[in-house]
Formats: C-alpha cells, structure tokens, sequence
C-alpha cells in the first residue's frame, strides 16, 4: 500500500508503544533487582506513562526516561506488587505490595482452567450422570468470580466456570449447555476448589452452526456483486512514528492490555495552529450484568476490561474480512505470565471511508446545486471475550466531530429452559435453549483539552416557554444552561423529556460571537441499569448509577471500577474518587461518558448475532467560527455518468 510514512521522524516519542525488546528488558531488570522467584506471574506490563507536562512540553531530542509499569502476582505467599522499571537508567524506580487485591486474569490462565476442569474427578463424575464419558468434546468458559460476600472465597483468586457440550470438534458447543455443572477453580494453586452438581436437565437437541463447512443447510447467496474500495493514489493519512496525521486531525495511538485502543494528543488544524481538543482518550470500563436470578448465571457480572483485559484479547485483523479497502496495520504488543513478549499482529486498523453527503445545498431559485461528499478517517480493534466479540472504533469526521463506536457480536451465552419451562428472565432462541436477558455498558475516560488544559462542563436543558402575549401561539422554546462547580454536581443522567446535553467549554477562549468554544457530548443509544442498588454488580460498578461523572485530574484514576475490580466487594473508582468533591470549574478535567446497550435475546440473534452498534460523539458547538468543512474539494470525478456533482 501507499502510505506516506516519514522515514527521518523520532520514533522514540514518550508515548510511543512498548516494543518486545522494551518489555523484556523491563521484566528482567525487575526480576534481577527484586530477586523474584519462580513462583511470580506477570499480570500486566504496560507504559508507565509520563506526567501531562512533560508530554506537551516535549522536543524531539529531549531526554524523558522511559518507564514501565507491572503488576506481578506471587502465587506463593499470595501477594500483589506494583513496580515501576526505568528503562533509560535500567533500574526499579519503585516495588511495592498491595494489599488485599487481586489483579486481573492472564490469558493462559483461561487456557490452563479448562484443561483443569475437564480432568478433575468429581466433573468427570458429573458427566457420566448425564450419560457423558468423554470429556474431550466438553467446552469449558472461565468468568470472574465476582464478590458475592462468600466468606470462604475471601483471600482465594477464583474462576466459575460453566460448561457446554460440542458434538464435533467444528461444532458450536453453545448449542448444548449442561446447565446444573459449576465448578470454581483456585488460580494461584491451578487447581478445582469446588464442583457444584444443581441436576440433571434435558440437552437441546438443535444444532446452533453458523458456517457452511458444518452445517450443509446454509447456502450462500448468490446474486452479491463485487464491491471494491479502491483508492489508486493511495490514503490521505501519513504516519510518523505512533503519530497519525489525516485532513487538519493530528493524534497519536497506543496500546495497554487493558484498554486496548488508547487515542493521545487529540488536535484540529485551525487558524493556522494545532488547536488541542483531547489530551488522552480511552475505554475505562465494560460491565456487563445478566437479569437471571437462577443459579446458573445470578453470578453473571461480567467486567470484560478491568477482570480480563480487552488489549490481550485483540484479535489479528484481516484484510478483506475485518477491514476493508487501503488499509494501514499497527501491532499490539503485550506480556505473557512469565514475562515474555507477545505480539498481536495487526492487531490495530486504520483506514478511510466514504460517508456519504457531508454538506448539500441546492439554490431552487437559481438550479446551482453544491454538494460535498463526507470522508471520515478510523481507527480500530476487536477482541473476543470467551462469547462475545467487540469492536472499538474512533472516526474522525472532516466537520471536527470525534465518534467512539462499538460493535456487538459473537454468540449468547446460553444454557437450558429449567425444566423445559421458559424462564422469564430469558428468551428461547431455539427449542429448548435460554439466552439470558442482559446489559452491556461501556465507559469511555475523556481527558479533555479544549484549546488548553483548563475546562469546564455545561449542562444544558431545554424549557418551554409561559403562556401570555409573549408567547401568543404557545410555541416558544429555549435552552438553559449551568456549569458545574464541583464533582458532586457532575454525577447525572441523561434526560429526553428536557433533551438534556452536555458540552465541555474553555471560558479562556472565545469564539468570535464572544463565546467559551466548546464540544457536546451527543449520546446515542443508552440505558439505566436494572439490578437493584444492594445488587453485587452495581456495588462493585457504582459508576452506572449515571451516564456522566466529571472529575479533576488525577494521573491515577483511570479506569471507572479502580484499579483491581476482579473480586473486588465494590466502593472502588469513580464513586471514590468523586467523594473528594474537588473542583471541576476551569480546571484540567476529565470527563467520563457511560453507555449501555439493553439486550433481551431474540431468535435472530442466534447462532451468531448480526452486529449491534452503540455510539457517542464529541460534537463541535461554538469551537470554530463556521462550519470546518466548508473547504472540503468537490468531487473532480462524474457522481453518474451524464451528470456532474455542482452547477456552476
């Protein structure tokens, strides 16, 4: 491909991404100079990232140490550390124990836990009462234990895990749930801790295949026509180092095991500067809770980005399949438990796509039609958590607008009717089988930078006008607005009756109609959650009590359930950190944007759902004079073949 990539730039930038050699000489210097043992694993390894000053102040050939960041579990005396490694002096900046923890689970732990199940006596014992010898085809998924007040869990680092039952090795074993078997497993000593047998219940019967080489009833279509994206100069993106550059946006990528996809150093090209909207952007948190009280799945409280990790569970992107047209490829680089590096490859995708009409006008009057087509520029991943598939994606739109989108996919999970009797708290998705009724809520952490590092946040509400000879025909409507002075003010929720919005503003910058610039929050989907306040989740996700929080800065709140949410009893994240009540008015901010997709199964949905999207923009009110792209070229080319895209 044609990507103009500048060959002289510094590839050392202090944000740029931890390479393998980065992350190896990292584990070493911490391993030698703390004398670890054999018995350490390494949870997390990622950019110790440098203070906010030193990023915006940097040149190139300035001196900035480059550190990073892990989090390493001692199986043996069962103990979490944190360490800071300085990779410039090579040495360990800080080690210390965190008491009371557990950190999140390493991908080869939900390896090592199915292959422990499916050999322990008393489930293979359980097996063979539903008639099952061989557990080779049995499908195990691990999910978090959760903290449900269990006094003999406290202090163990547990699984639950729930099986199914393939009837190949190609089959989707989500079509045969053996609802009844729970068994847990103690992470640090790699072994069962509990089997739990609830009964025997009847096995659907119906294959749930989902491609043709299974299943010989799926036929494809064959009246689909070629369509080709085809840019022959190449993309309109350059790329220097983790610094993208597309239209007038400028903004540099990086990659955690937690978050994934982190976007740094947001700016617009504007008046003849690069005017900064974002300093760093993220997702925080992923919750997502099933509505089923029974046994089998009341402990469903999924937390996919603090417990498990959504950048070690990036999926290699293809061409063609995963994306489509002149597509740039970043890799995602990551730790294994013992330290070494491992590589996603392309693991990260950016490309361009056609958005249909970005403005229009035509003069009826005269016949002069001007229209322009709207291109937007995106960048993503997708990972797979046990079920579910996710995609994350940033478009930036050529009229200032900043999208963040996910996209739902994958299989339900699944278990069976109890007692062949459709459960209220579920949908039967083909004879026999129960998907539970579920949420899905995201939380994106927005470090804000509005044209400086000082913001504010405006609520705005709209309200009808009074009847009187002011308003004679009973129509008059208009907006209201207050800026909030402290955290505690911050914690709301949307509201349609009043179409409540919120922007972020600079009251030091002003626009030429005298005004603070600013950015609004555009939601799109949402929802509330529907587990009660005494429920476990929302204990331990305080933060879906409201779509928005705001905060002032804190280098170490980043993430909305705190930094070890597995096991965690709950009052962690942004519910602390909004206790302190600090100032939010013309400070430097973060804002904090929760969205929730309320899923209740559907046959359709099975046995692979069509993609579900969810989204949120920051949308420019005031932060340029007028509308950005109304420089943006006509088409040069014929729309049609007899017709051209303006009238002069």
């Amino acid at each position: 491909m044609s990507v103009k990539v500048n060959p002289n730039v510094e590839l050392n930038h202090p944000l740029s991404p931890l390479s393998e050699v980065e992350i190896e000489k990292a584990v070493q210097i911490v391993k030698e100079q703390q004398q670890l043992s054999e018995h350490i694993r390494f949870m997390s390894v990622m950019l110790h990232e440098p203070k906010k000053s030193e990023v915006l102040h940097y040149k190139p050939g300035n001196t900035v140490d480059r550190q990073v960041f892990l989090v390493i579990l001692d199986d043996k005396e069962l103990k979490t550390f944190e360490a800071v490694v300085n990779l410039t002096s090579e040495k360990v900046d800080s080690y210390e124990h965190i008491p009371g923890v557990q950190p999140n689970v390493a991908l080869e732990e939900f390896e090592q836990c199915e292959e422990l199940v499916k050999s322990h006596p008393d489930f293979v014992a359980a097996l063979q009462k539903r008639g099952i010898d061989n557990p080779e085809l049995i499908m195990v998924d691990p999910w978090s234990a959760g903290n449900f007040g269990v006094q003999e869990h406290e202090g163990k680092r547990l699984l639950r895990a729930i099986c199914w039952q393939k009837q190949s090795l190609e089959d989707n074993g989500y079509a045969y749930p053996l609802t009844g078997i729970v068994t847990y497993v103690d992470l640090n000593k790699m072994e069962v801790y509990k089997v739990e047998d609830h009964g025997v219940r009847p096995i659907p019967t119906t294959s749930g295949n989902y491609h043709p080489e299974v299943d010989e009833s799926i036929e494809f279509r064959n009246d689909l026509k070629p369509l080709e994206i085809i840019q022959p100069e190449g993309p309109s993106f350059t790329i220097e180092g983790n610094l993208i550059k597309w239209q007038k946006w400028s903004f540099r990528y990086g990659f955690t095991p937690r978050e994934g996809l982190v976007l740094y150093t947001i700016n617009y090209h504007d008046k003849g500067k690069d005017r900064p909207v974002l300093y760093r952007a993220a997702l925080s948190e992923m919750v997502v809770p099933y509505g089923e009280p029974t046994f089998s799945h009341n402990t469903q409280n999924a937390f996919d980005a603090g417990e498990y990790g959504m950048g070690q569970l990036a999926n290699s992107l293809e061409l063609g399949c995963d994306c489509l047209g002149e597509i740039q490829y970043f890799d995602g680089v990551v730790a294994d438990v013992k330290g070494n590096a491992r590589t996603i490859k392309n693991a990260i995708c950016l490309h361009e796509e056609d958005y249909g009409i970005g403005w229009k006008h035509t003069d009826w009057r005269t016949g002069h039609v001007e229209v322009r087509r709207s291109r937007r520029l995106v960048i993503s991943f997708f990972c797979t958590v046990g079920n579910y598939d996710y995609g994350f994606y940033w478009s930036f739109y050529q009229d200032g607008t900043i999208e963040a989108e996910v996209k739902l996919t994958g299989i339900l999970s699944t278990g069976t009717c109890e007692d062949g009797i459709q459960t209220k708290y579920g949908s039967e998705i083909s004879p026999g089988l129960n998907a539970s009724h579920h949420q899905h809520f995201f939380n994106f952490r927005l470090d804000t930078m509005l044209d400086g590092e000082n913001n504010s946040v405006v609520e705005t509400e709209t309200v009808s006008e009074t009847l009187g000879e002011h308003n004679p025909n009973a129509n008059g409507f208009y907006p209201v607005s207050r800026i909030f002075k402290t955290e505690k003010e911050a914690l709301r929720n949307l509201d349609l009756k009043t179409q409540r919005t919120w922007k972020i503003i600079n009251k030091n910058s002003l626009n030429r109609v005298n005004q603070p610039v600013g950015y609004k929050i555009l939601p799109g989907e949402n929802c509330f959650p529907f587990a009660h306040e005494e429920a476990s989740v929302m204990k331990r996700a305080g933060f879906l009590k409201h779509h928005l929080h705001v905060t002032q800065f804190d280098e170490n709140e980043k993430y909305a359930t705190g930094m070890y949410p597995n096991q965690h009893a709950g009052g962690d994240g942004l519910p602390k950190y909004v206790e302190n009540n600090r100032s939010i008015d013309d400070e430097d901010i973060v804002v904090w944007y929760t969205m929730g997709h309320h899923h209740i199964p559907r046959p359709e949905d099975w046995p692979v759902m069509p993609t579900a999207y969810i989204n949120f923009q920051l949308k420019p009110v005031g932060f340029f004079d007028r509308n950005p792209a109304i420089d943006v070229p006509r088409p040069d080319k014929k729309c049609h073949t007899t017709s051209s895209c303006h009238t002069q």
